[in-house]
């Protein structure tokens, strides 16, 4: 598999990808967001066994002269990244979404994938000095910590916790501020498969860093 990033927030990149595979799919169908993806070695191989729920419709199909634009060609992509600038901060990358298709998911795609937008943005540093993401639910806090993000102790409006990292430099990942965020999602009484996560993680470190990071 190849990661690949398809344009900066300033190249206006677009995806489609399934909605019926892939979350927030729809937020990746507009050019106001920078994009990164990982793809597979071929279609056919990205989820050969998946099938999509027969009761939703299928995804409209592309306008007219856009599918043969290598920027929207989707169908090999098995998680995809959108992200760009601080409204108040532009030397801050805020990473908007992460999605990964429905049958990858719990294979480690997304850490490696913010690694390689980290490394990217690394090249940049006249440009952005930090990454910042927001995330509701565990999954995707241990995916952070995994590419080097810690927690601020700050939540969004909407309830989401607020990781960042340095573009040069994992976060320091303290264990404590590591568990105080975990812990935040256990307030929220959440079911499983989360509950499950939350108390399989109790009491215990960060996770360790993927390679690249």
């Amino acid at each position: 598999m190849e990661h690949e990033l398809l344009g900066w927030p300033e190249d206006g990149p677009t995806l489609r990808l399934d909605y019926r595979a892939f979350s927030y799919a729809g937020k990746f169908a507009t050019s106001n967001t920078g994009v990164a993806v990982l793809r597979g070695r071929s279609s056919s191989a990205v989820a050969p066994d998946w099938k999509p729920d027969p009761s939703l419709p299928e995804p409209a199909p592309h306008p007219a002269g856009e599918s043969g634009n290598p920027s929207t060609r989707a169908d090999d992509v098995v998680a995809a990244i959108a992200f760009n600038a601080d409204r108040t901060d532009p030397t801050t990358l805020w990473i908007r979404y992460v999605t990964v298709h429905a049958a990858r998911r719990g294979e480690g795609h997304a850490p490696g994938l913010i690694a390689f937008l980290v490394d990217r943005a690394r090249d940049r540093t006249r440009t952005y000095d930090r990454l910042r993401i927001g995330v509701n639910n565990p999954f995707a806090y241990e995916a952070l910590y995994k590419a080097g993000f810690a927690f601020t102790g700050r939540e969004t409006g909407v309830a989401e916790l607020v990781l960042e990292r340095p573009t040069d430099a994992p976060a320091d990942r303290d264990a404590e501020t590591y568990r105080s965020g975990l812990d935040s999602y256990r307030k929220r009484d959440r079911g499983d498969p989360e509950a499950s996560f939350l108390e399989a993680r109790a009491g215990v470190d960060p996770p360790p860093l993927v390679d690249g990071v």
